[in-house]
Formats: structure tokens, sequence, C-alpha cells
């Protein structure tokens, strides 16, 4: 199936970087939108932005902390001003700090809320504003499958995607009247740098997709683990005209992991 609306779209893609954000990026300038690379690693950013130039992608790169509100707002005029109104919006910046609750520091609590859920709403609020104006335009947030599952040394993150994830059905009730469109992509183990840290030096990925009893985990029946492009090919989805009639959906990309209903 042929994509479309998604060529000569401006597209922002926070979180842009590395992982699947940058996977989203690629996907959509492989697709011909004009993607607004985002990221607070300027060094990432410009490696990341340079690739996708090379292989014939329009993209140029933004350097902002997703944290910060006025500089979200400065961002989004900024990028309507240099490259045109934004009709599509992913939200994919992340941060992931595992450790039991009774152990967990406030910094690393206030840290994954921040970014997970507070850099969702700051960049959706401030490109929303400009979409209901326009009547049109879509918006994914990457949530993940641990937002509708339980999962041990992990409750900072499962419960901040959680809150991303439900913040962005709400945003598409109040802005289907505008004919804006707003959905939830939820990964489970993805081939992604966040992953291989949390796995450290002597991780295998296998163990992931046997999954651990011992920490009440299950593996992925679909036995792999998700490739970054994976979950970029139904952020695609999402955004194109063929997904015209979908909002407020939570799409699961995770091998069948949650076992979700």
């Amino acid at each position: 199936m042929e994509l479309t609306g998604i060529e000569s779209t401006v597209a922002l893609v926070t979180g842009a970087a590395q992982g699947i954000g940058a996977a989203v990026a690629a996907t959509l300038a492989g697709a011909g939108a004009h993607v607004a690379a985002v990221d607070r690693n300027a060094d990432r950013l410009t490696t990341t932005v340079a690739k996708l130039e090379a292989e014939g992608g329009t993209a140029r790169g933004y350097t902002v902390d997703v944290r910060d509100s006025a500089a979200v707002d400065a961002l989004v005029r900024r990028v309507e001003d240099e490259l045109g109104p934004i009709g599509i919006l992913v939200n994919a910046a992340g941060v992931l700090h595992t450790g039991r609750v009774v152990e967990l520091p406030d910094r690393q609590w206030d840290e994954t809320f921040s970014v997970n859920a507070g850099g969702v709403f700051n960049v959706s609020r401030a490109v929303a504003r400009r979409m209901i104006d326009r009547r049109r335009g879509a918006v994914v947030t990457v949530a993940s499958n641990a937002a509708g599952v339980p999962r041990v040394e992990m409750a900072a993150y499962a419960a901040s995607k959680a809150a991303s994830a439900q913040f962005t059905r709400c945003l598409g009730l109040e802005l289907s009247g505008y004919g804006i469109r707003c959905n939830v992509v939820s990964p489970g183990s993805t081939d992604t740098p966040m992953l291989r840290s949390m796995l450290g030096e002597e991780g295998d990925p296998r163990q992931v997709v046997e999954g651990s009893p011992a920490a009440y985990r299950v593996g992925i029946p679909l036995r792999k683990l998700a490739r970054p492009r994976d979950v970029a090919e139904a952020v695609a989805y999402l955004v194109s005209d063929q997904a015209g009639h979908v909002t407020m959906h939570d799409l699961y990309v995770d091998g069948g992991a949650a076992l979700h209903v």
C-alpha cells in the first residue's frame, strides 16, 4: 500500500537523533516529508540530519530541550517560519531510568516525567495551537507497551508513558472537531541504544525474547526484537491519508509481548 498525504508535508519529529525517533525521521523523509528533526543532543542530531540529506531526504535539525516550554514555543514558531506549516507531529523523545520504586531518586523520577510526559505536552500544545487554525494535522506519540503492562524496576518509565498515551487520546478528543487526528504507537522491546543501555554490556537481547518468569515478564511471541523501522512504519501509516478515519487509537508494535486485547 502506498501511503499518501506525507509528501511535501512539514513533519516535526522529536527525539530524532537516534533510535526510534531517527527511524521515524528517515521514514517520513523517504516518503517525501520536509522533516524538522528535533533533539537536545546537537552532535548526534547533526549526524542524523546529514545522513537523511545524503539519502536524498529534506531535513533540518533543531536543537531544543522539550522540557522547556518557552523554548519549545520558539522552536515551533521558527520551524513554521523556515519550513512552513507543520502538518505532522511525532513525539518520540524519551528517557529511561530503571530501578525499584523504594530506591528511585527524586531526580530520576522527575526527569522521566518531565521528558516523557511534560515534553509531549509542551510540543503537542505548541503545535496544536497552530493546527487548529488550519483545521488539519496528525499527531502521533510514541509511548510503550509498558504503559499497559506492569514492569519490575520500570515504574517511572511505565507511568510516564501511560500519562503520555492518555494525554494524547484526550488531545485527540479535543481536536477531533477540527479534523486533527491524534494517535499513539506503543512499541515493545526494540533494538535501540535505550534497550542496549538497559541490558548493560553483558546483557543478551535473547533474554528479552525469551522472557523472565522471575520478573513476571513474558517473552515476545514473534521470537524477535522489533527494529526501529518497524515502529517508524506504524507511525507513517497513522499520519497518512490511509489512516484518515483513525484517531485516539493505541497501536501496539511489540510482537505480541503485551498479550494486548
